[in-house]
């Protein structure tokens, strides 16, 4: 089992590097590293709703639990 201040530095340098290669693409693709980074920051605050609500839905479904 891991520690939480483990999971903790994982998840961070996840969201990071995410971020990182979300501006890049955003970059690629107008040419401005600002655009880059309110593409990379939208897009993360979207998937970070989107997963809060995946998973309150799924919290609510009996189907697999013991």
């Amino acid at each position: 089992m891991e520690t939480k201040k483990r999971t903790l530095a994982k998840a961070t340098t996840w969201q990071v590097l995410g971020l990182m290669v979300m501006t890049l693409i955003g970059f690629f693709m107008t040419g401005s590293v600002a655009e880059g980074g309110a593409y990379a920051m939208i897009t993360a605050t979207i998937g970070f709703v989107t997963f809060f609500l995946h998973e309150r839905v799924w919290a609510g479904i009996g189907w697999g639990r013991s």
